[in-house]
């Protein structure tokens, strides 16, 4: 089967994300973490990316990468391969360090700033150091931000700067932006709003418009058909098509899926219909129909189904 594809053009974002094989602590020691740093700074400087935010954990890592040019899965190949071969070699091992292919999530313009809080935050998540005490981690961009002394020359801190308040890259401003993470990390619901809870899903973060303009410029019918095919993250625009066309027949809006029980009957038809005829995951239907988890709309369905639940879903039509 072919190999997902990667989207690449001049000037792209990239949440980039990767862990290690088996979930394994490749990032325990300081060699290790030494190591990637090193890859990671000379991957930048070779292919001319900047590095909006990064931090490296235990097993995993976590890169916000601007690339001026269309080079993402060249530059990727060699950190990641770079950074195997010398991983192994000093351990006298050999076979795979990560987990797969790496996952580059492509945020818009507005959601670059605040993936990066999410990146800048994740030790905090872990419990490996407290929000107020950001700058003693090492192994991230946040305390680059903080010494600016320590920073890379690739290096840029606006995004975030600007997304916690149009904050100035100075002593007040860093301590500003200090302060609004800590603030942050207790916040719950505004990490929700940010879209904390998905920002490592997904092949966007964005606005409709952003992922209907980048999955539409795929123009090439042989990419699309390893699109459709292997990248179902991509079909996302369609399935939200669906769901406005099938929520229009039934004379329902967004409010109402909100706002209606989880097993309301027009609510479960819609499920059954989007499942049955767009082939739409259960995890998708149940986070946009706000009906729980993935497995309880499989369940709902198949009572639709057995008790002839016939009535709403009737009334829908494929578009």
């Amino acid at each position: 089967m072919a190999r997902k594809i990667r989207i690449e053009y001049a000037g792209a974002y990239y949440h980039v994300i990767n862990r290690g094989n088996y979930r394994s602590w490749i990032f325990e020691s300081e060699g290790a973490r030494k190591s990637f740093s090193g890859c990671l700074r000379e991957c930048c400087e070779a292919k001319g990316w900047r590095l909006h935010a990064w931090v490296l954990m235990g097993n995993h890592y976590h890169l916000c990468v601007e690339a001026p040019e269309p080079n993402l899965v060249e530059g990727m190949k060699w950190l990641q391969s770079t950074f195997s071969n010398r991983f192994n070699r000093y351990r006298k091992m050999n076979g795979h360090v990560f987990q797969g292919r790496y996952k580059a999530i492509l945020p818009e313009g507005d959601a670059v700033g605040p993936v990066c809080h999410y990146i800048h935050l994740n030790p905090v998540r872990a419990g490996l150091v407290e929000a107020g005490s950001l700058q003693t981690y090492a192994y991230g961009s946040f305390q680059g931000l903080w010494h600016p002394h320590k920073r890379w020359s690739f290096e840029y801190f606006g995004a975030a700067l600007e997304s916690a308040g149009g904050l100035a890259d100075g002593p007040k401003g860093r301590r500003l932006y200090r302060d609004y993470l800590e603030w942050l990390s207790e916040e719950e619901p505004e990490r929700k709003r940010l879209g904390f809870e998905t920002m490592s899903h997904g092949w966007a973060k964005g606005t409709k418009a952003f992922k209907k303009a980048v999955s539409e410029d795929l123009k090439d019918e042989e990419l699309r058909k390893i699109v459709e095919a292997e990248a179902s993250e991509l079909r996302e625009p369609r399935w939200e098509r669906s769901l406005a066309h099938g929520l229009e027949q039934l004379g329902r809006g967004e409010p109402e899926l909100r706002e209606s029980r989880k097993g309301e009957r027009w609510k479960v038809a819609l499920a059954r219909w989007l499942r049955e005829t767009h082939l739409v995951p259960n995890g998708w239907i149940a986070e946009r129909l706000c009906m729980g988890t993935g497995d309880g709309v499989s369940s709902l369905i198949s009572r639709h189904r057995r008790l002839r639940g016939e009535k709403f879903y009737a009334t829908l039509k494929k578009p």
